[in-house]
């Protein structure tokens, strides 16, 4: 059962042959057994978790099925949870609990899902390694001294590890794309407006977006179905009609254009990887795909742009973290002005405070010009490189990472070079396009390399559609971690 695809699952809890708490019970006991070395998930209530489970039961005994009754999911702890603690891997919030449900919590409710905690993750979404959390760094099962990505690594973890069968995640800059490269799993950064970021706990919000995380382009259709849906508590929630995202996983893929950008073939990506993506790009070919050059000749501003734009969005949404309303507050404190600083020092880690300095100095007088309103325009160009792009091909693929997954600690004591590990990752949420990663391999020590596809605006079901078919001839997806055996 650990082993099984969503697919499988539904089967086996239609057919009775194992119940909704029979298999909460098994992940349960997976996360018993693995937290402890891999770090994965910060909050578990086995309780709550076995009577949700139990209701789920009691439901499908009625009849009253809905599309993911029974099923376990982890979700990211950035998303609000009435039942569990929202902390977003930071002191700030360590004993936070929320008084209403995310919207994608609310979701997978009504679609009868069980919970079975909330995953670790990078300080408010702020990292690409999930180092920063003040849980603790996690654990990349492939390889426990490396890391898993972030800064959704929990959920990546999760997902790879048999601790979960799906999970929630959230891409700011790659953060579930990245993390699901490095651990071997898929994840989907949806169109941006598609899944409502209410309860979404704010880091950009003009980049932040939901997504699903799975071990195949399959499920990854199925969590879509769930997730998306317009909002009106979300100002940015497009109100588009609801589609079955499981009707594009036929896609033909002879005549399907590849286009191949110049900018993300060149120096700074490994051997391993680069041999890794080619080979998926020949299997493409041999089914019929053409690929296409295409250039993207903004590409190399897009992690100097994401870095001026996140920061200022992020000095924003955290200046609600004061101490006064809730979250941690300083003990000792003289007046109102120390309580702020002290609280903000002692609640926020190191990688929160560069950002919230970065982004309070872009957006202050005399250099909102010069940074802040600058990055919005080549952010502009940005978009237009790909609406080029994608009037020559149907679909972008390339590396997720320029690497695999790096040493605990390596790139700890250098921002630039962490930040650069999403130097491919982060043009798809400045133009608001969607992107998945799927594996495509292993380099030369074992470690999995993930194959970034993207796609023009809302296309979703064709992406999905080609992970799918790469995947039916493929088992990348399907290999079990080796520090963390079945």
């Amino acid at each position: 059962m650990l082993d099984s695809g969503l697919g499988e699952l539904q089967a086996a809890l239609a057919a009775r042959r194992v119940s909704s708490v029979e298999l909460t019970q098994l992940y349960l006991g997976r996360i018993r057994d693995l937290n402890g070395p891999l770090n994965a998930f910060i909050t578990v209530d086995e309780k709550t978790s076995l009577e949700q489970a139990r209701r789920a039961d009691e439901r499908r005994a009625r009849g009253a099925v809905g599309p993911l009754t029974g099923i376990p999911v982890a979700h990211k702890d950035i998303f609000c949870t009435r039942q569990l603690r929202t902390t977003c891997g930071s002191k700030m919030l360590e004993h936070y609990t929320s008084p209403y449900d995310a919207h994608v919590v609310e979701q997978f409710e009504r679609a009868g899902a069980v919970q079975l905690g909330k995953t670790n993750m990078d300080e408010f979404a702020m990292g690409s390694s999930n180092e920063t959390s003040y849980f603790g760094p996690v654990r990349n099962p492939w390889d426990r001294n490396r890391v898993p990505g972030g800064s959704s690594g929990g959920s990546a973890v999760a997902v790879a590890a048999r601790m979960a069968p799906v999970a929630t995640g959230t891409d700011t800059g790659g953060s579930i794309r990245q993390p699901a490269a490095l651990t071997g799993v898929c994840g989907l950064k949806p169109t941006y407006g598609l899944v409502s970021r209410y309860g979404m706990v704010a880091f950009a919000s003009s980049l932040d977006q939901g997504g699903p995380m799975a071990r195949s382009a399959a499920d990854l259709a199925l969590l879509l179905n769930v997730m998306a849906g317009h909002d009106a508590r979300d100002s940015t929630s497009l109100p588009r009609a609801k589609e079955d995202y499981t009707r594009g996983l036929a896609l033909p893929l002879n005549g399907l254009r590849i286009g191949l950008p110049r900018e993300y073939f060149g120096e700074g990506v490994e051997p391993g990887v680069r041999d890794c993506v080619r080979a998926a790009l020949g299997w493409f070919e041999k089914q019929g795909a053409r690929t296409v050059p295409v250039e993207l000749p903004n590409a190399a501003l897009a992690v100097p742009v994401y870095y001026v734009l996140a920061p200022a969005e992020a000095s924003s949404n955290l200046s609600r973290f004061d101490g006064v309303r809730y979250g941690h507050r300083a003990k000792e404190f003289a007046d109102l002005a120390d309580m702020y600083c002290r609280t903000r020092a002692e609640g926020f880690g190191a990688e929160v405070k560069r950002r919230i300095l970065v982004g309070t100095y872009v957006l202050s007088h005399g250099y909102y010009d010069a940074y802040y309103l600058k990055a919005q325009k080549v952010r502009r160009l940005i978009a237009r490189d790909f609406a080029a792009a994608f009037a020559q091909c149907d679909l972008i693929m390339g590396p997720t990472t320029p690497g695999t997954a790096f040493a605990l600690g390596a790139k700890m004591d250098d921002p630039v070079q962490m930040y650069l590990n999403d130097i491919f990752t982060i043009p798809a949420p400045l133009a608001g396009l969607p992107a998945l990663s799927v594996p495509c391999g292993f380099d030369a020590q074992g470690l999995p390399v993930g194959l970034q596809m993207m796609g023009n605006h809302f296309a979703e079901a064709m992406l999905l559609g080609a992970a799918h078919q790469y995947q039916r001839a493929t088992d990348w997806h399907q290999r079990v971690p080796k520090e963390a055996p079945l």
